[in-house]
């Protein structure tokens, strides 16, 4: 008698953490609660809380997909990044053609002044 009792009682264990986290991916956990901070009666502060934990094929089920349209985490992120670096480069092209632009001339050598045409002085008229 002590040995079925002895092989019942290690059936009966407990779940271990594997079963418990296998149970929870695959059926779901919801955890909700709200959380308020007051001071003499006054409310300063409410969090409401609510978290979900499932699979992602239990996720898609109740027809939640959000990880699919971010761009972390498909694979349009790598396209984004190549057009990132491809924007960057085309920045640089064109930050250093506005460097070239505004530069200033490179000296040339020295040229011979060319003096202004001179005026011809115009008489003045006396005042008599």
């Amino acid at each position: 008698m002590s040995s079925e009792r002895s092989s019942s009682l290690i059936s009966a264990r407990p779940p271990g953490l594997v079963d418990v986290l296998d149970r929870i991916l695959d059926k779901g956990l919801v955890i909700a609660g709200d959380i308020k901070v007051s001071l003499a009666n006054v409310e300063l502060l409410t969090l409401q809380i609510r978290i979900l934990v499932c699979s992602i094929d239990k996720a898609e089920q109740i027809g939640l997909n959000w990880w699919r349209y971010d761009s972390n985490l498909t694979t349009r992120a790598e396209r984004i990044e190549a057009e990132n670096i491809d924007l960057r480069e085309r920045l640089a092209e064109l930050e250093n053609q506005m460097r070239h632009l505004s530069a200033p001339p490179a000296p040339k050598k020295a040229a011979k002044k060319s003096a202004a045409p001179r005026r011809p002085k115009q008489a003045s008229k006396k005042r008599s």
